[in-house]
């Protein structure tokens, strides 16, 4: 295991949506919530069930890279429309579209400091 910080954590885990070209990234910076169940939130969107894996896939495989971490807990791989990697820390959601729209986790946690990162295709 390697040390990082939550913030390092968070840019392996946007590099990984990046190499998969996932769409609409935001970062939820939870910290100074005391009912938060981790310090952020990375969240992003896939086109399709395929797209939704390759994405998590590559958040994993570049933040083993990058920091030595696996996921604590993994879920949704059986029907791909919401995919989560628990990091702890940090806690991943890749969502089809629709699904992400219908949870609206960036509403649900409005009050949280909000970073929209830049798609970059």
């Amino acid at each position: 295991m390697t040390d990082y910080s939550p913030r390092a954590l968070v840019d392996s885990i946007v590099e990984g949506i990046q190499e998969k070209k996932g769409i609409n990234i935001v970062v939820l910076d939870l910290s100074s919530i005391d009912s938060a169940v981790s310090s952020y939130f990375v969240v992003c969107e896939g086109n399709s069930s395929t797209h939704v894996d390759s994405i998590a896939d590559s958040v994993e495989e570049v933040v083993r890279l990058k920091t030595g971490e696996k996921p604590f807990h993994s879920e949704g791989y059986d029907t791909s429309q919401w995919i989560i990697h628990d990091y702890v820390d940090v806690v991943v959601h890749v969502f089809q579209k629709q699904v992400r729209h219908y949870y609206d986790l960036e509403e649900l946690w409005s009050d949280a400091v909000r970073t929209d990162v830049e798609n970059i295709f």
